[in-house]
């Protein structure tokens, strides 16, 4: 037993280990000297974590509004040259509503005329009929006969038109 005692003195880490209040406190004054060293580091390099973060996450918010507000802009650009070209687009249809009366009158116009014509037409071809068989008839109308064909004449046109016009 003897011989058990006298080893434990000369073995260094065998008296660590009966002491651990001063192992404990050892290590615990490491622990506090690198605390104290990464405070002192950051206070003088002026470079703390939080307060970048702090930073970039105002920097995004600000570039975030920012964008947003551009967005609000352009759209409300799109809105108004939207709205113009509505507004163009209305005219142009009311512009194409007219043409189309303008040519429907029109057309009305030109068929009405275009059976005023044809009546004309037929009133000279009757005429025209009138004539020769009164010439095959008589070859020297006396001047009386003459004046009486011409009015009646005028009086088949007159009658033709009168009643184109009750037509339309």
């Amino acid at each position: 037993m003897i011989d058990l005692a006298e080893d434990a003195p000369s073995n260094p880490l065998l008296r660590l280990g009966a002491q651990p209040i001063a192992l404990t406190a050892a290590a615990l004054l490491l622990l506090i000297a690198g605390v104290t060293s990464i405070a002192i580091w950051r206070a003088y390099t002026g470079a703390a974590p939080e307060t970048d973060r702090v930073v970039m996450s105002r920097q995004i918010q600000a570039r975030t509004a920012q964008a947003s507000e551009q967005l609000v802009e352009k759209t409300k650009g799109i809105e108004a040259t939207q709205q113009e070209s509505i507004d163009q687009l209305q005219v142009v249809q009311d512009q194409l509503q007219t043409v189309r009366r303008l040519l429907a009158s029109q057309q009305a116009d030109t068929k009405r005329l275009s059976e005023q014509v044809s009546g004309l037409t037929e009133a000279i071809d009757g005429l025209r009929q009138s004539f020769a068989s009164a010439q095959t008839t008589d070859p020297t109308p006396a001047p009386a006969t003459r004046n009486r064909a011409v009015r009646t004449r005028v009086l088949v046109i007159r009658t033709s038109l009168k009643r184109q016009k009750s037509r339309s």
